[in-house]
């Protein structure tokens, strides 16, 4: 297997593991306020699970980036990638996605907790306390879009 190779696979593996660590991170950290508002008020289930899953969205845009880089570098199809250069330029094409959704999921579900905090006060407040984490969604959606233009055009 060449440099290049091993350099593009370690930027697909980066892309889901450290996005689907910051989702697993964050899902959890919800996961508990919103059980501990279930067990008091268990009529807001469904819209603290809202809340609470939001976190996970990294892990699947990190997953998706995986397999466009896998089926870029020859692994799920495309042209097999032996040059060092072309790996590394893969390698930093995966980073976006990987470092954004690994501190992402963190803040959103920090921010999640907090708008489970509202929905738990006053239930009617749910579409407003949603937009909180949900601001924080964009700047994964950003990394997201920037993995993808990066993988897709070498």
């Amino acid at each position: 297997m060449s440099t290049g190779m091993v350099l593009a696979l370690i930027g697909a593996a980066l892309s889901t593991i450290l996005a689907g660590i910051g989702s697993a991170w964050g899902v959890g950290m919800a996961g508990q306020a919103a059980a501990g508002v279930t067990a008091e008020k268990p009529d807001l289930f469904a819209k603290v699970l809202i809340l609470q899953l939001l976190p996970g969205t990294q892990g699947i845009y990190g997953l998706l980036v995986t397999f466009i880089t896998l089926s870029r570098i020859g692994v799920l199809g495309g042209t097999a990638v032996t040059d060092t250069n072309t790996g590394l330029m893969y390698l930093f094409a995966c980073l976006p996605i990987a470092i954004c959704g690994l501190i992402s999921a963190y803040h959103q579900a920090r921010t999640s907790v907090a708008s489970i905090g509202v929905v738990a006060k006053d239930p009617d407040q749910f579409g407003k306390a949603m937009l909180f984490p949900a601001m924080v969604e964009t700047y994964a959606i950003l990394a997201l879009l920037v993995s993808i233009l990066a993988v897709t055009n070498i």
